[in-house]
């Protein structure tokens, strides 16, 4: 089969288009035929190395690896012990995260069955890549974590604040990955959303259920903005700060990237500062799917590239201002 390997760390251009063999599945897999892959920032902090990550937590990396968790697919095989999948089904899913083992830019992956979801038949196989890792991330902040695991980055059990109808809802970097589904999922629960992004990704948020947006280019959202329930700061970085002056007494911060804050200012201000490591989830994902059938959420796609192309798919999202998520197509 075809498959995208790094041969060493580096720049896009260390993609390359290998043959590799078909993987076989052990107790718990089935085996897919991929028909799309989705793109992730966990993919480029793969390709780069990891230097993403303090030298000392950066994990050994053993080469050639093949990139990629999330996947849609047609399943071509499937372990004597695995119930609910049988040859024939579509299915989506994110593998083995977190890690990097999930090797989904392949035309074939060896999927534990657990990581996986019956495709929602109302979406085609570039929108059902397109989701699970952004999605999961935005579930487990904003609806369930599903799991009793200390995020990484706090040592703390993060508590989903249960968003209640009229909670107001800011979600900064809006019309990224996570951020488009955060909005959805904020609408969903009836509050009241705030999406800050680049003009340019106005209409597409107000289509998703944003009530209010802010052009982030042309207007500082802690000049305009006050008494939000809940930010969801999908950008991160040391300006995530500036975000605690729209929250009330009492509200919470969710940094999705890296962001650092003064104990004694969040403690000052009587804000909550929460954080999580995303995890694959099978069963988070079916119910996920069914919002996708019920048209309650959808998969901005901002481009799609061949498996052949994955060069090009990370040197567009190199260039940021991402509506959505981009796609490898691997088989029609």
């Amino acid at each position: 089969m075809k498959a995208i390997q790094i041969h060493k760390a580096g720049g896009p251009e260390v993609l390359r288009y290998d043959e590799v063999s078909v993987p076989e599945i052990g107790p718990g897999e089935v085996l897919v035929r991929v028909h799309a892959a989705g793109v992730n920032p966990p993919d480029w902090y793969l390709r780069e190395g990891m230097k993403v990550m303090p030298a000392e937590m950066r994990p050994a990396l053993e080469f050639p690896l093949v990139p990629g968790s999330d996947m849609s697919g047609v399943v071509e095989a499937v372990a004597p012990d695995v119930p609910g999948f049988a040859v024939g089904d579509e299915v989506f899913g994110m593998l083995r995260f977190p890690g990097f083992d999930g090797r989904a830019y392949a035309q074939y992956v060896a999927a534990p069955a657990s990581d996986l979801a019956h495709k929602p038949a109302g979406i085609d196989h570039v929108q059902a890549a397109g989701a699970p890792m952004a999605v999961l991330t935005a579930w487990q902040y904003l609806i369930d974590l599903g799991h009793d695991l200390p995020s990484p980055f706090t040592g703390r059990v993060h508590q989903p604040v249960p968003i209640k109808p009229g909670m107001t809802v800011l979600v900064n970097g809006a019309a990224g990955g996570v951020g488009h589904f955060a909005v959805q999922l904020a609408k969903w629960k009836q509050a009241h959303v705030i999406a800050v992004a680049s003009g340019r990704h106005e209409q597409f948020l107000r289509e998703l259920g944003a009530d209010e947006f802010i052009d982030y280019t042309t207007t500082r959202a802690e000049d305009v903005v006050s008494g939000v329930d809940l930010v969801v700061d999908t950008v991160g970085g040391p300006a995530s700060s500036r975000f605690l002056t729209v929250l009330k007494r009492g509200g919470t911060m969710l940094p999705v990237f890296f962001a650092q804050f003064a104990p004694e200012e969040t403690a000052r201000l009587g804000i909550d500062v929460s954080n999580i490591q995303v995890r694959s989830n099978g069963p988070q994902l079916a119910e996920i799917g069914r919002l996708f059938d019920e048209g309650r959420l959808r998969t901005g796609v901002d481009s799609t590239y061949p498996l052949s192309e994955a060069e090009r798919a990370h040197t567009r999202a190199a260039q940021g201002h991402i509506q959505g998520k981009i796609v490898l197509t691997v088989a029609s």
